[in-house]
């Protein structure tokens, strides 16, 4: 594969969600020249079935920079190097062969691999992850590591928030990584696990599962359970304490923060709920509305 070259002033970007907005536009306001930026088609979004652009199309357009859905067009526009980060399309050898191309990939490679590395390492448990820059080849998340920042993930923090923070770090290296240059790459070194994207039955919760898996569903984004039939989303949890169980009783059970229920092996804090058919809501309020019973199951 091409290396950086030392002093790289021409850039293309490839990109496509809101995440992959901020590195874009930290190369621009760096006095980097960016030729093309290159994401997704269109697509067909909303009631209206209306064509939306990516965020990435969506911020280029903005900044006045030419875009393309064409990865091959990287190849034809005298840039010095190409930034890919969240593409989420093959990168086929002819362009890898023409350009070298520097990935800002969400975790602490060779762990995670993939797609959802954010989302598999808070699924895991993990108590660290990180973010690199990292060689583009023909591999999936194989190529060797300019940079690396680490950072611990706190035991409340979504996926969202994690990939915020990750996204910052990450900006920063490469902004200084563009400035300072590149060394050369070193290997990954460890064992590879692979994030694969995550499916909606994961997120299903079974409640007879721990208290810490379900709160990690949570965490990912998108978990859900039924109530009297129908679906309920769980926004926001957090871990039980023997503060949220010990109520007297004239309080029910976690009505003064949240709704406490029962998991496989202890309590969960329910914050933030959607019903069916409704907006996000206090678990508070969405108890109170339903009249829900201090011993009536969910998953129902």
């Amino acid at each position: 594969m091409p290396e950086p070259p030392p002093d790289p002033q021409r850039l293309v970007y490839l990109g496509t969600p809101e995440f992959a907005v901020a590195p874009l536009r930290a190369v621009v306001e760096a006095g980097y020249e960016v030729t093309l930026v290159v994401s997704r088609a269109d697509a067909r979004r909303g009631r209206g079935r209306g064509l939306t652009p990516s965020p990435v199309k969506a911020a280029a357009l903005d900044l006045g920079l030419p875009v393309s859905d064409r990865v091959d067009d990287v190849a034809a526009v005298g840039a010095d190097l190409g930034v890919v980060v969240a593409f989420g399309r093959l990168i086929r050898p002819n362009v890898l062969a023409a350009l070298p191309l520097v990935n800002m990939h969400f975790s602490l490679l060779p762990r995670w691999r993939g797609a959802a590395p954010v989302e598999r390492a808070i699924l895991a448990g993990d108590e660290r992850t990180g973010v690199d820059l990292m060689v583009v080849e023909e591999g999936l998340d194989t190529g060797g590591i300019y940079a690396r920042a680490e950072v611990a993930i706190d035991e409340d923090e979504t996926a969202d928030d994690l990939r915020a923070r990750l996204t910052t770090l990450g900006t920063v290296l490469l902004v200084d990584r563009l400035a300072d240059g590149f060394p050369p790459p070193q290997p990954q070194d460890g064992e590879a696990t692979y994030a694969h994207k995550i499916e909606p039955a994961e997120l299903h919760v079974d409640w007879s599962s721990p208290a810490v898996h379900i709160h990690r569903l949570v965490r990912v984004g998108g978990a859900w359970t039924t109530f009297r039939g129908k679906r309920l989303k769980l926004w926001r949890t957090r871990l039980a304490h023997d503060t949220d169980t010990d109520h007297d009783a004239d309080t029910p059970p976690g009505r003064d923060e949240g709704i406490v229920r029962p998991t496989g092996d202890g309590h969960l804090l329910l914050l933030d709920v959607q019903p069916e058919g409704k907006q996000r809501m206090p678990a508070t309020a969405w108890a109170n509305g339903v009249r829900l019973g201090d011993d009536e199951p969910l998953g129902t």
